[in-house]
């Protein structure tokens, strides 16, 4: 892989350093090819997984442990990522055999439109379910969606002008509201695109709003959780729980608050969040310890860097994001090129070999390194935003 460097001004108004891959384009079609391979490979072992499992309640493939699928029920956070991969491979290849898989992983994530005990809405249905919507404009799709974001609105706090993140916890936070939950708007937004009721819009805007005005340092760097008083909407705590401390910078958050902002845009053409966004990208690729290649350590102030486990799904989660700020953004040629090296070098150094990892796509993402979850292995989200990225990228305008 061959680099070169330049030297340009920021809307920020100063000079960043930036690294930028000279690699050809990309070759979609290539990696949409072995993404496909992989899936088939996924798709045959996750059969013969539920078929050995004593539980019934198993819906989707979410990572390897011990070098087996583990795979999960509806209600865990991941579960809708893998039907959403099935409805991008579709997209992307218009084969209808994705077609049908993909409604055959869709549908048993239903029951979750009724649960209200996640903020994680978002991440199950609207990956899953709104994709489909999106793709058929079938009206079994739409309700789920609909649904969903009445039961997602439960959680919101107006005294914190938030949703609620997590229930677990509570000796520690009394309304945790963490980074993630930034990507469950886009369930919101396109609530009240579908019915009209600006409901879900207002709370979406009052969520981005108030993670906007406390969870971000000076830098732009993001905390994880913000701890708040349900009563008067306070702050109690800043933490970051799955970085290495909590005021290091975990590179998953600062990916979700980029992709969030991004996507807070689209819908509401609202600068601040443009700027939001672009001074997160300006953190994150400018900071001291991102590697040439661009795939993140899974935090940027990790102790052993350059011996830490890489993020790829943080990769993929940004390169994603980037291909949607390229079409708002004055920089839009330096954050394509961000993109592109990202895509680039995944699909050279961070894929699985072909065949292996049971059939995810790629390797080297770290789900929760101070707790030693998943740590260096495929996971379902990195793969989901892979392809989205590869969706986008093959869309660029």
């Amino acid at each position: 892989m061959k680099f070169s460097t330049t030297l340009q001004r920021s809307l920020c108004g100063f000079f960043v350093f930036t690294v930028f891959s000279v690699n050809a384009q990309l070759n979609v079609k290539k990696e949409v090819a072995f993404a496909g391979s992989q899936t088939m490979i996924m798709l045959d072992g996750v059969n013969k997984a539920k078929l050995a499992s004593n539980k019934k309640d198993l819906v989707a493939p979410r990572t390897l442990e011990k070098g087996e699928l583990k795979l999960v029920p509806s209600r865990d956070w991941t579960s809708g990522f893998f039907a959403g991969e099935l409805w991008y491979l579709y997209e992307l290849t218009r084969d209808k055999n994705w077609l049908d898989d993909a409604d055959n992983y869709t549908r048993p994530l239903e029951q979750e439109k009724d649960n209200g005990k996640t903020h994680d809405m978002g991440f199950k249905i609207y990956c899953s379910f709104g994709n489909a919507y999106r793709l058929t404009q079938k009206e079994y799709y739409k309700n789920v969606i609909i649904e969903s974001a009445k039961t997602l609105s439960t959680r919101y706090n107006d005294k914190v002008k938030a949703i609620r993140s997590w229930d677990h916890n509570s000796q520690k936070w009394s309304f945790p509201v963490i980074i993630d939950n930034m990507m469950n708007l886009e369930l919101l937004f396109e609530a009240t695109k579908l019915t009209g009721d600006s409901t879900f819009y207002k709370i979406a805007v009052n969520h981005a709003n108030t993670t906007l005005k406390n969870h971000f340092r000076k830098d732009y760097s993001s905390y994880h959780v913000i701890g708040y008083d349900p009563e008067t909407g306070k702050v109690l705590q800043r933490n970051t729980h799955q970085g290495y401390s909590d005021e290091s910078a975990w590179a998953r958050g600062q990916a979700w608050a980029i992709y969030g902002y991004t996507m807070c845009y689209r819908y509401t053409k609202d600068q601040r969040y443009l700027d939001q966004a672009e001074h997160i990208v300006n953190y994150f690729f400018n900071h001291k310890n991102m590697p040439k290649d661009l795939i993140p350590y899974w935090d940027f102030d990790a102790p052993n860097i350059p011996n830490e486990p890489r993020d790829v799904s943080a990769a993929t989660v940004t390169a994603s994001a980037l291909l949607e700020l390229a079409n708002y953004s004055k920089n839009k040629t330096a954050y394509y090129k961000y993109s592109q090296t990202i895509l680039n070098n995944i699909a050279q150094k961070y894929k699985s070999k072909l065949g292996g990892n049971k059939g995810f796509i790629l390797s080297h993402s770290t789900g929760a390194k101070p707790s030693n979850s998943e740590v260096d292995v495929p996971l379902n989200y990195a793969d989901y935003y892979y392809l989205e990225a590869l969706k986008r990228y093959k869309m660029y305008k």
